[in-house]
């Protein structure tokens, strides 16, 4: 079958995907083989023909991950009649970051008859983390129909940011995820002894399950160093206070209470503005905010989207993320804390050597996000760009990258765009150190929309490389250039898809004008707003001030 499906692959790239579907056609009908498939469903991809490109993909995924499990030792027949013994291959595979497989056996454990929350979740995590975000929700919805509590409903919202028209189906998912577990919020039922002067010393809670040992740390830190503490008392309610010994202000442990011991350990404390800083995502407190801890609420840094809360007051944005529609898909009231959402201090110095294409001789693209916000779009247009620049390479890197199944499902959606994927470079985990050097070898990164990069993109640019985003059409799509319009950094911002094709090739045509673009961002990022810690600060304690004086006049 390998040289059948090499001469495949030569017809495919030669411009004729029918005669290449053919031939693999004949071979899988001969004996299937995963190759065979992967092939298969990237030529019907460049026919046009989806519902036979996904289908094969599937059948391609399913067999490479039971051959997978088969070569590691696994018990295949085992796996299809022993639902401990799947969910325990599953386990190992996951562990190793080996998704592909890991989804196959979580899948058989699903499929004999009586699946597990335990099951479930891991099921549709495993798929969410291939990018595999339909099926990943239909594992999340019988999550939350079975299992029915807010944890549960919680993992089909957050898979609703990668999905199509995400914003719009978070919002309406996050609205029946209030209305089946948060408690009837009456705004009359709520009274405070905090002293309605907004010119006094206020008091600012922050809830995170930790503020050292997350990503928020390096968007956060930076404000909690440069509070005025003559003017506020900062809070910080944690998991584990004793794991954030260290930090400005008075730590509080919460990690053991309900949500209603925290509240009142909260309204003890007469915290006048709390601010939760994880959402809906893992070991959260939305909880104790839907109790109204503190007569002003707002959410910040992770989670950008509505928590559905009506008590919740505010969610703080940045004004690029301001679109028409915006505040109907939020139950709180948004408020823009100016150019930037929040400051970021880098882990490191950016980098100073040159960009890579001067010694290399290529361009060398990158992108460092997670699979899942790799939407058909992205790839398609990246497609384009790569076909226009026939020795550019393409770096992809993620710890999920180290599963071959996924490796494989992302090689063949750029072949069905015409990309040979041996353009495609796959790195793994790396932190510290090692992480950021790895931006060293990217000319110029990629940004996905309409889910954009974060944390990534804030080391992109503090390592002095290049981001080239889309601008979206909505709120959290807006959220991609956060960086570039402080930085007055215009050339590295793209209003549609024809245009990021256009700035990408245009970028990276000349390589001593994209070494100088390298020089302008480290220059620039050093002044930005984002570097400008105690700018940023003043700004946000001037919001709390603001926000608490509506309180204030609310009586």
């Amino acid at each position: 079958p390998r040289l059948e499906v090499a001469a495949a692959k030569t017809e495919l790239f030669a411009g004729d995907p029918a005669a290449a579907a053919a031939r693999l056609e004949a071979v899988i009908a001969q004996a299937s083989a995963p190759i065979a498939l992967y092939w298969l469903s990237a030529a019907y991809g460049a026919l046009g023909m989806s519902g036979e490109q996904k289908e094969f993909l599937r059948r391609a995924q399913l067999e490479h991950g039971l051959r997978i499990i088969r070569d590691a030792g696994g018990d295949v027949q085992r796996l299809k009649n022993d639902h401990a013994y799947a969910m325990n291959v599953g386990g190992l595979f996951y562990d190793a970051k080996q998704v592909g497989p890991a989804s196959v056996a979580y899948g058989l454990a699903a499929s004999h008859g009586n699946p597990t929350a335990t099951n479930l979740v891991n099921y549709g995590l495993a798929l969410q983390h291939q990018g595999r975000i339909n099926e990943a929700i239909e594992a999340f919805t019988l999550l939350a129909d079975l299992f029915p509590s807010s944890r549960a409903h919680e993992f089909l919202l957050y898979a609703c940011f990668f999905a199509e028209d995400g914003v719009l189906r978070h919002a309406r998912e996050v609205r029946r995820w209030a209305s089946l577990y948060a408690p009837r919020y009456d705004p009359n039922a709520h009274r405070f002894a905090n002293k309605r002067n907004p010119n006094r010393k206020l008091r600012i809670g922050y809830v995170a399950p930790s503020f050292i040992g997350t990503q928020v740390r390096q968007f956060l830190l930076p404000a909690l160093y440069a509070h005025d503490t003559e003017a506020f008392d900062i809070y910080l309610y944690a998991a584990d206070g004793d794991a954030e010994v260290g930090l400005p202000g008075k730590i509080i442990t919460i990690g053991k209470m309900n949500d209603a011991q925290a509240v009142a350990r909260i309204r003890q404390d007469r915290i006048d503005v709390l601010v939760d800083l994880w959402g809906h995502t893992s070991h959260g407190r939305l909880g104790v905010f839907a109790l109204k801890a503190a007569p002003v609420q707002a959410a910040w840094i992770n989670y950008v989207q509505s928590t559905g809360l009506e008590a919740m007051d505010y969610v703080f944005h940045a004004d690029c993320m301001a679109t028409p529609g915006t505040a109907d898909l939020f139950t709180e009231k948004i408020w823009s804390l100016g150019p930037i959402h929040a400051p970021f201090r880098p882990d490191g110095p950016p980098l100073e050597a040159p960009t890579p294409a001067l010694c290399n001789g290529y361009v060398t693209f990158g992108c460092f996000n997670h699979p899942a916000k790799l939407n058909d779009p992205t790839i398609a247009a990246w497609a384009r760009i790569l076909k226009a620049m026939p020795n550019a390479r393409l770096v992809l890197k993620y710890s999920y990258y180290a599963d071959p199944i996924l490796q494989n499902t992302m090689c063949m959606r750029f072949a069905a765009n015409g990309v040979n994927p041996d353009r495609i470079e796959f790195r793994g985990h790396s932190n510290g150190p090692d992480y950021l050097r790895q931006f060293g070898d990217i000319d110029l990164a990629l940004d996905p929309s309409p889910c954009p990069g974060g944390t990534t993109s804030s080391d992109a640019f503090a390592s002095g490389v290049p981001v080239l985003s889309l601008r979206g059409e909505d709120f959290y799509a807006r959220l991609a250039v956060i960086h570039q319009e402080p930085m007055g950094l215009h050339e590295l911002i793209a209003e549609t898809w024809d245009d990021y094709v256009a700035k990408a090739v245009s970028l990276t045509s000349h390589h001593a004008a994209l070494d100088e673009l390298r020089v302008k961002v480290r220059t620039v990022v050093a002044a930005s707003p984002m570097r400008d810690e105690a700018g940023f600060t003043r700004r946000l304690e001037n919001a709390y001030r603001a926000i608490f004086a509506k309180w204030c006049e609310s009586a």
